[in-house]
């Protein structure tokens, strides 16, 4: 068994984010409780948004970059200004809000306030409130899309209306089946303290099965192992089964079940002259 140290340094948690601090803050508090160098938080929110916030822990922040860009769940309250119909506000979401639609991030964001593509692939209002002013709803969009600014944009066409409460209940490959609080996170350290690592065991997130479930992985000879390890590029001979991988496309490689590093495609040559030194990948991140 991988001993519990090696662990924590190449892997990923799932936080229950409470309302109140930042995602930074809760990064910083598991990289303290934890007594790690390094960790990074995936997908900002909002101090008073809860949810799944998934934390990359020691080296696997170097591959934050390739799970944050998946597509975000989300459930919440659209507060209207003035009396609504469920029915009649639903078909203007689907009308304007779900599909391709261009979005001017907040004022209070932290990328560049200019007009950019997102996709919304879903924006279901489940129920209402008396008073026809409170709509509970669930949506799930494209990564970077920013649901407050759902809800204000939408409020411009019906009179007013903004974001209450929200939740994100899926980030990627990250959901609401295996979360932890952080009050859950400090008794599991606190028994790991005491000789116990089980519990924290069963809340890490290996950085290798992790990487599987978001990139295609490519099988590699283990004779090609310490020259990968140096950065050198992946060639085509060193590729066990070659897959169809268009010019760009990032990869995983492993051999066995070791994990080696995250590869781009370089140029495809057509197979009638390819030859086992063509370069079949050159490195992004290599793990060694």
């Amino acid at each position: 068994m991988e001993d519990i140290t090696d662990l924590l340094n190449f892997s990923l948690i799932n936080i229950d984010k409470p309302a109140g601090p930042t995602s930074y803050s809760i990064s910083e508090f598991v990289r303290r409780v934890l007594g790690l160098k390094k960790t990074s938080h995936m997908g900002t929110l909002d101090p008073k948004v809860t949810g799944v916030l998934p934390i990359t822990l020691g080296r696997a922040c170097k591959l934050a970059g390739y799970f944050i860009k998946h597509d975000k769940s989300y459930v919440g309250i659209l507060h209207t200004h003035k009396e609504q119909s469920i029915i009649e506000l639903q078909k203007l979401i689907d009308k304007n809000f779900v599909g391709k639609i261009l979005q001017t991030p907040p004022h209070r964001s932290a990328v560049k306030r200019a007009e950019r593509e997102r996709e919304v692939y879903s924006w279901k209002l489940l129920e209402d409130s008396e008073n026809g002013r409170d709509f509970l709803f669930e949506c799930k969009v494209e990564g970077g899309t920013y649901i407050r600014k759902l809800c204000s944009d939408l409020g411009e066409i019906v009179g007013g209306a903004h974001m209450g409460e929200l939740r994100r209940t899926a980030a990627g490959i990250f959901n609401e089946d295996k979360i932890y609080s952080l009050d859950e996170l400090e008794v599991a350290v606190d028994e790991w303290g005491k000789g116990s690592d089980r519990k924290l065991r069963e809340m890490i997130i290996s950085a290798e099965d992790a990487i599987k479930k978001v990139l295609p992985v490519v099988q590699v000879e283990k004779r090609v192992i310490k020259s990968l390890w140096t950065g050198k590029p992946l060639f085509l001979g060193d590729v066990i089964e070659v897959p169809n991988f268009k010019k760009g496309e990032i990869f995983a490689a492993f051999c066995g079940k070791r994990f080696i590093g995250v590869y781009e495609r370089s140029n495809k040559v057509p197979r009638s002259i390819q030859t086992t030194k063509e370069i079949f990948g050159r490195s992004e991140f290599v793990y060694n």
